[in-house]
Parts: C-alpha cells; structure tokens; sequence
C-alpha cells in the first residue's frame, strides 16, 4: 500500500505535469501568433485555478505567461497577466518572501513606463507588499522599483523609492549619477542636502547618514572632507552629528549660523522644524499641522497623510529640480 505522503507526492508530480502541459500549449498558441486565443486561455485557467485555492500554481502560470507576452511585445495582455499575479496574491493572503517582491519588480521593469497599467500595477503591489494596511509599501520592494527607475534614467522617481528602502549607498550613487546627468557644478551639494533631509524627516537616521558619506565620496566634483569647501556639506555633517548628539541648544546654533545657505532652497528649513520636533524635541508651530506648500509634499511623500501629521516631503517644488 502507498502511503499517505507517497500519495501526495505522486499527486503533486501529476499537478506539475499537467501545469506543464498547458503552459506548453499556450507557449505554442503565443508563437503562432494567436495571442488573443492564448490570452483568453490563460485567464480561464487562472479562475479554475483559484477557485480550486491552487493560487501558487495560478500565480505561477500569469508570471510566466506576462513574462512570455512581453517578449511578444502583447503588453497589454501582459499587463493583464501581471494584475492577475498580484490577485493571486492579495487572495491568497500569502506572506510577503522576497521571491514574490523580486518577481513583481521584474513585471514592472518590462512594462511600459508611460502607460497606466504600471502606475495602477505598482499603486497595488506596494500596497500589498504591507499587507493592505495603508502603509508605504516595503523598502525591499521600493529597492527594487527603485533599481529599475534608476536603469531608466528617471530619477525622480527613482529618488522618492529609494527614500523609502533602506539602500542609502544606492540611493547616493543614483544622486550622483543625477547630478552628474541633469544639474549644474554648483549644484552639487543640494542633490545630498535634500535627501538627507528627507531621510531624517522620515525617521531614517542611519540611511541619511549612509547617503552622505557615499555621495561625497564618490562625487567626482567634491573634494574630499570633512571639513568642505561647500558649506551647505559643511552644515549637513554638523547635522548628522547634532542628531546623535540630541542637544537643541547645538541644533539651533547650527541653524541660525548656516542661514545662508539655507536659504538657497525655500524648504530646508521646513524640514529642519520637522527635524527639530521628530530629534531635538522642538514643540510643533502654534500653525497648527502642515499647510501650504509643505503639507501638499508632506502628504505627498507619505502617501497620503495617514501617517502621524505630516511626514515627509517629496520632491516638487525645490529649485534643484531639472526635469
């Protein structure tokens, strides 16, 4: 008699067996060009499949069927496909592994990056990388996602994700890659500025400090420091060491002596009030919570302002961007 664990196994094979089968199928009905057929079939298989709760197996056939219509250039059968992996997904209430968010950035780099479906695919993907909670979506994913907009060129973008992983070094070698590409010499230091900024406005300490020493590093147009010739660096190193140190007396004094710079950019000292509240221990404005130009970057940054009031802000607005 077989045992029970034999059994399963034995069935598990057939599955397999059976899954190849079709995918061979439908790999056939791609290559002779009978994309709508094979686009239909696939879907059919993917309600048979969930409904019988075989969400791996069904997750495995779109990713690789989206994968097989990219190559075709069927986009939006591809597209298409790819929604269906992140339904199987959310359906299934799998746990979030690192094979999963790998293969949903993969989707998104060959997706076109000008069309709807990715905005729509990379919205929901983030937010079931944590669970449908309304959170910011998982710093791995963001890595990822952010990888990719570096490789296009889209910096922007590429900067606001890197913002909410934990890869500083990446993030400050895309930085000087945007420097180098889309700013002016004298630039140079407000590319850093900014981000640290950011990266401590979201509580981030150790990704700021990691952004800036990497990108003074490795900037071609930077002399080697501390101390700088640019004293907006300057200031950002002070910073870095007064937030360690925690003492609002230092914190304020580095502020009203780099005034000048600061002035460079409308928002540093913006962020600096946020600075002073999430470090120094600075009361919040009698103003209130964010309005105007911070809280729409705020809200941007964050998401949508259902973190605590006000986070963070993304780029829009600040001179140094070139776009």
């Amino acid at each position: 008699m077989m045992s029970e664990q034999e059994a399963l196994k034995c069935s598990s094979a057939r599955n397999r067996g059976g899954t190849q089968r079709v995918e061979g199928k439908l790999r056939a009905s791609v290559e002779k060009g009978d994309y709508y057929e094979a686009h239909q079939m696939y879907r059919t298989l993917f309600f048979r499949y969930m409904s019988q709760a075989k969400h791996a197996d069904a997750r495995e056939l779109m990713y690789n069927g989206a994968q097989l219509f990219f190559s075709y250039n069927q986009l939006n059968s591809a597209a298409d496909l790819s929604m269906l992996v992140l339904e199987s997904l959310e359906k299934s209430e799998a746990k979030v592994e690192d094979e999963d968010l790998e293969r949903l950035a993969t989707l998104f780099s060959l997706m076109d990056p000008n069309s709807p479906e990715r905005v729509a695919f990379v919205s929901r993907a983030l937010k079931w990388s944590t669970g449908g909670s309304g959170k910011l979506g998982s710093p791995k994913l963001h890595q990822l996602l952010a990888v990719t907009l570096w490789k296009e060129q889209n910096y922007s973008e590429s900067r606001y994700h890197f913002l909410h992983s934990s890869d500083g070094e990446g993030c400050a070698q895309m930085l000087v890659e945007y420097s180098a590409q889309r700013g002016f010499r004298s630039e140079v230091d407000m590319f850093v500025a900014q981000a640290v900024l950011q990266f401590l406005c979201l509580k981030n300490k150790n990704s700021a400090s990691v952004v800036f020493s990497t990108y003074t590093q490795k900037h071609p147009s930077i002399e080697k420091g501390p101390p700088f010739v640019q004293p907006l660096l300057n200031f950002i190193w002070f910073l870095l060491l007064a937030v360690d140190g925690g003492k609002l007396t230092v914190f304020t004094v580095l502020c009203e002596q780099y005034q000048p710079s600061l002035k460079r950019d409308p928002m540093y000292n913006e962020y600096l009030d946020r600075i002073g509240q999430l470090f120094f221990g600075v009361p919040p404005k009698q103003s209130s919570s964010y309005g105007g130009l911070l809280g729409n970057l705020l809200n941007s940054l964050m998401g949508s302002g259902e973190e605590e009031e006000g986070e963070e802000a993304q780029e829009d607005g600040s001179p140094i961007e070139l776009d």
